[in-house]
């Protein structure tokens, strides 16, 4: 029975907790959201304004990966190669600190699937993420139809 007790006394104070943090916390996660949303469009007017003016309207980040490393010099490259901010993943600590490309990936890019990636950037529109890094699991096993569709479905962006 005592620990019964127990159990149901610390259920009790976490619920107490809950409900004494919940004010707290709820404001504070919409405020990092607003921010959030806020960086986002400010890095994209930020983009139209001056990237794609100087005919950058293209992100690439790649990396010196054996499993994709020539495909993306070779295939997807050359496709964007005119207009790209090209950033490559092994050389991040060599990347200037304060870059507007390095800004844009660490927005865009999120925190999974990264590398490969390309984001295209339409003036007044939402960016378009292509992530390649899915479709390249299955190249390794020798499936290469969706890198292919990926590679179809980024010149159909462009």
């Amino acid at each position: 029975m005592g620990r019964d007790n127990e159990s149901r006394v610390r259920k009790i104070a976490k619920l107490v907790l809950l409900v004494l943090i919940l004010p707290l916390v709820l404001p504070l996660a919409a405020i990092g959201f607003v921010l959030f949303l806020l960086h986002r469009a400010t890095l994209n007017i930020l983009i139209w304004l001056l990237w794609i003016p100087q005919g950058r309207d293209v992100l690439l980040v790649y990396s010196e990966s054996p499993i994709w490393r020539d495909y993306m010099r070779t295939q997807i490259l050359p496709l964007v190669q005119e207009r790209a901010i090209v950033l490559n993943w092994s050389e991040r600590k060599r990347w200037p600190r304060w870059s507007m490309a390095k800004s844009a990936f660490l927005s865009f890019a999120g925190g999974r699937e990264f590398n490969p990636l390309v984001v295209v950037f339409h003036p007044y529109r939402r960016a378009q993420c292509f992530r390649f890094f899915s479709p390249f699991k299955d190249w390794k096993r020798g499936n290469t139809e969706p890198v292919e569709r990926m590679r179809q479905d980024l010149l159909r962006s462009l």
